[in-house]
């Protein structure tokens, strides 16, 4: 009997998380599910269990710290049958750069940076070795359309972004069967912005997006191995109109987007 495809969840208690592995559990994927609070990962895994009889070895790890990453690579590593990696672990900041603590900003840019060159350049190996596998990068169109208020964070994304574009790149030279994904969703309705208390209230509502949504989109595009998804055509049509702005006009935009989310 072949062993059943697995996919390893980073940040998967809540949000795009979790909405990951219940996906991938109805396709029939077996789940490594890996965040800081063990309980809710417990009582996804029994659910998952319940409704599509899926195996989930939990692993309680924080990714900003050096012990998290070893944890999660050897975890890795030592799954010969890892199909998806999903590097989804991260939070936001909001507030002018000069006023953040910078020991925020160095965890943002650990969990954000760091914490997936290390888990992608550990899965590669496996998925380029057995000719088959994918990672989902979980970026944000924040990487490219910058606002006032989101300096590390955008920052973080952009580079995530270039990584995942790099590696697809290569992986296309070599003529591979692994897939790589840049995901970058925008605003979207989970606990992310509530933790930094944002208002949601001050974005219009079209511009928010359920989570399953942004799931489907995702796994929907990885069949077709296209690298950047934006999910909804409204994000889509953001990013190519600011990607076209003249400087100036980018610029007084960003600024006044900025002055409308911040609080501070």
């Amino acid at each position: 009997m072949m062993p059943r495809p697995i996919a390893l969840i980073t940040g998967a208690s809540s949000g795009l998380g979790a909405e990951f592995a219940r996906a991938l559990a109805a396709q029939g994927a077996d789940l490594i599910l890996t965040a800081r609070r063990e309980e809710r990962l417990a009582a996804l895994a029994t659910q998952l269990q319940a409704e599509h009889g899926t195996h989930t070895d939990l692993l309680a790890a924080d990714l900003a710290t050096d012990a998290g990453v070893t944890a999660v690579k050897a975890k890795i590593i030592a799954t010969p049958n890892l199909h998806w990696l999903i590097n989804n672990a991260g939070f936001g900041m909001k507030g002018r750069f000069d006023r953040a603590a910078i020991d925020d900003l160095d965890r943002m840019h650990r969990l954000h940076v760091l914490a997936p060159l290390q888990l992608t350049h550990a899965a590669l190996g496996g998925m380029l070795a057995r000719g088959a596998g994918a990672i989902i990068n979980v970026a944000s169109v924040a990487g490219f359309v910058l606002v006032a208020g989101s300096v590390g964070y955008a920052a973080t994304k952009s580079w995530l972004h270039v990584l995942s574009e790099g590696i697809y790149l290569e992986l296309r030279s070599a003529r591979s069967k692994v897939r790589i994904q840049s995901l970058c969703p925008g605003y979207i309705v989970t606990e992310f912005h509530d933790v930094i208390g944002m208002d949601r209230a001050l974005m219009p509502g079209f511009l928010w997006l359920d989570p399953r949504f942004v799931v489907r989109e995702s796994l929907r595009a990885l069949e077709r191995n296209d690298l950047l998804v934006i999910p909804s055509w409204k994000y889509r049509l953001i990013v190519g109109v600011a990607r076209r702005l003249p400087r100036h006009l980018r610029y007084a935009v960003a600024a006044s987007v900025g002055r409308r989310t911040r609080r501070d």
